[in-house]
């Protein structure tokens, strides 16, 4: 794989925005609220500035690693500090920026304990973006533990219903993943034979034999399914989602669902694709469930939140359906659902959150002609739930298609149920729509103030997005083919 070495460090720039950050909150009394929100604002915005700069300066004709920094961190082990991007992880690198900033803002007016928030908030991401860059299995293990444990304070300290069950549930199940990726990547580590912990020198043909590449691909595959919400190891997560403040759960269900299928990608693809094609059949099974049984289950929900939950739930397994079908077109498709998902999410947890905030009520039952009351506030909401949809138009289509075209190549049957699934989403989502936005209004809510201009910023961003990819697909889809068809060229056969 062809490497360029950066002239400008943006990715540890990216890290070290963060990590400036977050020792900036620290230092701060906790009294200053005001200073908190603003250095928080700043510096999230200059790691979007950053990871924006970083996606349109990259050279999509030239492919392969570009902006790679590597340096030897402990020689005798065989383990570097190794960043670089390709056409997969710019994508995500960019996702996390624009949540990261967007969900800042929108937790702007929170009160409670404002430093600990941001400062937990600030190393949560770190650790997100510090996964998506690595390319040593060390730091990408090392990043992936250290996600864990602000998201389990974050929902504890700062959620709602039932927050201490949903916190230690997502944690359990994850550290449950972590405890089959470490011996996997030690597995490798010992296999190889080659000292390293490197990715790329460890993905060299001939390697590993087929049988240890199944061997390993089952644990990663499992470890990082837990994660991006695998059916049947899902069950955190809608509950996760519920419990999480606003914020979190736009990087939650944003982007922490993205590590998850990322590592598939980045680690287990990567170095057992043997494994991969022994197991895509079962990897396509269960995405065609998760993507059935998020879409029934989904249907049946009373609650704002759940809706949400059980839809990312089905629409991950797009995602994992695309990479199940070991195409360069799956791939694109699973890609770009990534991003698109991340960011149509984000938008439907922080227009719920401005909802809830002034209902204080998350129950559809309990809502009704909210575009009447707040007509600006429902329209970021239904632009969310259109995308979720696959309304052409909005980025979600674009990756939906890619992977439902592949997958009836592939898998004839459960390309059609797949499709058929989705169809269940809109209506429920059309259902959320109709009675929470549409139907008899609740006289209780009936001089709640509309989002201001200020406030629905975070939310103008998002949408902007959703339309910019939507209308202009190729934007994104050009850098993630300049990963994925020289990967799929290089595959042995």
């Amino acid at each position: 794989m062809h490497i360029t070495y950066a002239s400008f460090p943006y990715l540890s720039a990216i890290l070290l925005s963060c990590v400036v950050g977050l020792l900036a909150i620290m230092l701060i009394p906790e009294e200053r609220k005001a200073l908190i929100r603003w250095v928080s604002a700043i510096f999230s915005g200059i790691t979007l500035v950053l990871s924006a700069c970083l996606f349109l300066a990259y050279d999509k004709s030239l492919g392969g690693l570009q902006f790679a920094e590597k340096a030897s961190w402990v020689p005798s082990l065989g383990i570097s500090y190794f960043n670089a991007a390709d056409g997969f992880n710019l994508p995500l690198l960019l996702l996390t920026g624009i949540v990261f900033f967007t969900g800042v803002l929108t937790m702007w007016e929170l009160e409670m304990r404002v430093k600990e928030f941001f400062a937990h908030y600030f190393l949560l991401v770190t650790a997100v973006f510090g996964l998506f860059m690595s390319m040593d299995l060390f730091f990408i293990f090392v990043w992936y533990d250290v996600s864990l444990f602000p998201m389990y304070l974050l929902i504890a300290v700062w959620g709602h219903t039932r927050k201490e069950y949903g916190a230690m549930k997502l944690t359990l199940y994850l550290l449950s993943g972590s405890a089959l990726i470490l011996p996997a990547i030690i597995y490798l580590f010992a296999k190889s034979g080659l000292h390293t912990f490197d990715i790329l020198s460890l993905m060299q043909p001939g390697i590993f034999t087929a049988e240890q590449q199944k061997f390993a691909f089952l644990l990663l595959y499992l470890g990082f399914g837990i994660l991006a919400g695998v059916w049947p190891f899902h069950t955190w997560s809608p509950v996760g989602h519920v419990a999480a403040p606003t914020g979190v759960s736009m990087v939650h269900a944003g982007v922490l669902m993205k590590v998850g299928a990322f590592g598939i990608l980045r680690v287990a693809i990567f170095l057992c694709p043997e494994g991969w094609q022994y197991y895509a059949q079962l990897m396509a099974l269960l995405a065609a469930i998760g993507i059935i049984y998020g879409a029934l289950v989904g249907l049946r929900q009373t609650d704002l939140k759940y809706v949400i939950g059980y839809s990312s739930v089905s629409h991950m397994g797009v995602v994992g359906l695309g990479l199940a079908t070991v195409t360069a077109q799956g791939l694109n498709g699973a890609v770009f659902q990534m991003f698109t998902h991340g960011v149509m999410t984000a938008l439907l947890f922080s227009s719920v959150g401005y909802i809830y905030d002034r209902t204080h009520t998350k129950m559809i039952p309990e809502l009704g002609g909210l575009s009447r009351i707040m007509p600006v506030a429902s329209t970021y909401f239904i632009v969310a739930a259109l995308a979720g949809m696959g309304v052409p138009g909005l980025a979600n289509f674009w990756g939906e298609l890619m992977v439902f075209i592949a997958a009836f190549k592939v898998y004839p049957v459960r390309g059609i149920v797949a499709v058929l699934a989705l169809l269940v989403t809109a209506l429920f989502m059309l259902r959320v729509v109709q009675r929470a936005f549409y139907g008899p209004g609740n006289e209780r809510y009936a001089q709640l103030p509309d989002v201001t201009f200020c406030e629905g910023i975070p939310r103008m961003i998002l949408v902007a997005v959703l339309v910019l990819f939507g209308l202009y697909p190729s934007l994104l889809l050009d850098v993630i083919q300049s990963a994925s068809i020289p990967f799929m060229n290089g595959l042995p056969r």
